[in-house]
């Protein structure tokens, strides 16, 4: 499907350190608590050992949303820091594997989900962002991104059963598929009358039939079209329709997701709701025992009001805010995923603290965000959002990149000033690598956001100055996905390189790990 701003680029709303293991473990979860019918006991789960969540499925949060999940609760739900004592309360078993599966994509989730008298069997993996893809349901070939409806009809014989439904569900796509356990799958873009599904459930071919909700906040439909899916194309569709970048978000987004350009804005102006109360939530101060890093932000406001910094307003509003939002995500506040939640920082930091700093209205910030959202459309179109994939380049590079041409937006200039904007913050970012330091995503992600967020605001300089940026946008794009297939393993969110193997973030590991890893082990069975 093609990319939508408020699905694979702007949000989750959330909380934990990383959308890529947080967020999306917990759609993959909540997916397989509507497979079970919401009554799981046991999980064996299998991570391959030389991929991203061997080493990383606890610290950076794939355990928290996954078990969330598998409890029905959403990626911004409170109860998510407790949830070790829900999944005991819930007498849910879990063993975790690590073990040579030779998976292809780094964060690939195996599990075995058993529950009275069901038991299934899921592959499914994390493409950036919260963004998911189930693989695999009991032994058949699926692709499911949860932006659909999908009833699961198990049977041995199931043709009768396939004549009703395409009676009672005319506008479903309908597939039989074939495994281990065969069961016809009902894709449908609206959610099927209570009456009817249970019918089908109850017809004498159908032993069991199971609805998967959506978890995606943008539903995709058979025939799905866009105006543009490149920064080329948009730029040959804008000749004839001479529109703002952020007008043209609102085009691309009404015509992905079906929905009208008021309710785009109106999304758009939610989730700077979202960026607003984080950055307020930070500056007032916040704590987490399991973290590396301090509460520094108020530390950096007084720096400013007793004017012992060097002088750039802007630019230090930028910083306070891209750390106050850090110090949220870090101590399990509620964040947007912009377009990551290990990225979350640099966009919303760099266009708040601009619009603070220039005293501008909220209206501009939406345009600015909605422009980002443009241009991250582009980048989920071409390359990949997911350190796991790409190192840092695909976060803080992307959201950088996304920065920039936002900051161009509210300033007012051009389109093509703002694509300018976005290809130099990008040709900045290639190559950075994704080195976590005692496997939390707080440090250097703190500094890789003030960096990204940096970089975005001298880029929008450039831009608006008319600099030549050289290669378009497009092409750094597709470069960016180049350098990610070059970059060894150790340097893409594995904590297996960079930084996160010096001495000193042993030493911090070692401080801040052994005790909940011990009882993680006791816990959860982890081989």
């Amino acid at each position: 499907m093609y990319p939508s701003i408020f699905n694979d680029v702007l949000g989750p709303v959330m909380r934990g350190p990383s959308s890529s293991h947080c967020a999306a473990a917990l759609r993959i979860g909540r997916l397989c608590n509507d497979l079970m019918d919401g009554k799981i006991e046991q999980v064996d789960i299998g991570f391959d050992e030389l991929g991203s969540l061997a080493t990383t499925h606890r610290s950076q949060g794939s355990d928290m949303g996954l078990f969330g999940g598998f409890l029905g609760w959403t990626a911004d739900d409170e109860r998510l820091p407790g949830y070790e004592a829900a999944i005991d309360r819930h007498g849910i078993q879990i063993h975790i594997n690590i073990g040579p599966y030779g998976d292809e994509h780094p964060n690939t989730y195996r599990l075995r989900l058993g529950g009275g008298e069901s038991s299934h069997e899921v592959i499914a993996i994390s493409v950036g962002g919260g963004m998911i893809e189930v693989q695999e349901i009991d032994g058949c070939e699926v692709s499911m991104a949860g932006d659909f409806f999908e009833i699961l009809a198990y049977g041995e014989s199931l043709s009768e059963a396939r004549l009703f439904a395409e009676s009672a569900f005319p506008e479903a796509e309908l597939f039989d598929r074939v495994g281990d356990r065969s069961y016809l799958h009902i894709r449908m873009t609206s959610a099927p009358s209570e009456a009817l599904l249970s019918e089908l459930g109850q017809h004498p071919q159908v032993q069991k039939a199971v609805l998967l909700r959506p978890v995606l906040p943008i539903l995709s439909r058979r025939d799905v079209t866009v105006p543009f899916r490149t920064a080329k194309e948009m730029l040959d569709y804008n000749d004839k329709h001479e529109l703002e970048l952020w007008q043209l978000a609102l085009r691309y987004e009404s015509i992905r997701g079906n929905i009208s350009e008021e309710e785009v804005y109106e999304k758009m102006n939610g989730l700077v709701d979202v960026m607003q109360h984080s950055i307020e939530t930070g500056l007032a101060g916040t704590t987490y025992r399991d973290r590396i890093l301090p509460d520094q932000s108020k530390s950096f406001a007084k720096s400013m009001t007793d004017g012992r910094l060097l002088a750039g307003d802007t630019l230090n509003t930028i910083v306070l805010y891209v750390s106050a939002i850090m110090e949220v995500k870090s101590s399990m506040g509620v964040i947007v995923a912009a377009p990551t939640a290990g990225a979350c920082a640099a966009l919303p930091g760099a266009v708040v603290g601009a619009v603070k700093s220039m005293d501008a209205d909220r209206d501009q910030a939406i345009k600015a965000m909605l422009a980002a959202g443009l241009i991250g459309v582009f980048i989920a179109e071409q390359a990949s959002f997911a350190a796991e994939v790409g190192g840092c380049q695909a976060e803080c590079g992307s959201g950088s990149c996304m920065a920039a041409g936002a900051l161009v937006q509210l300033m007012g200039g051009t389109v093509e000033q703002a694509l300018s904007a976005a290809s130099q913050a990008l040709q900045n970012s290639l190559g950075m690598i994704c080195d976590p330091i005692a496997n939390r995503v707080e440090a250097p992600c703190l500094g890789k956001n003030v960096m990204a967020a940096s970089n975005a605001l001298s880029c929008a300089n450039m831009g608006l100055a008319n600099y030549n940026h050289l290669i378009p946008l497009d092409q750094v794009i597709q470069t960016m996905a180049r350098v990610s297939e070059q970059m060894a393993r150790e340097l893409r969110c594995t904590a297996l390189g960079g930084l996160a193997i010096t001495q000193a973030a042993k030493d911090i590991e070692a401080a801040l790990g052994n005790e909940s890893l011990s009882t993680a082990a006791g816990r959860f069975k982890i081989c």
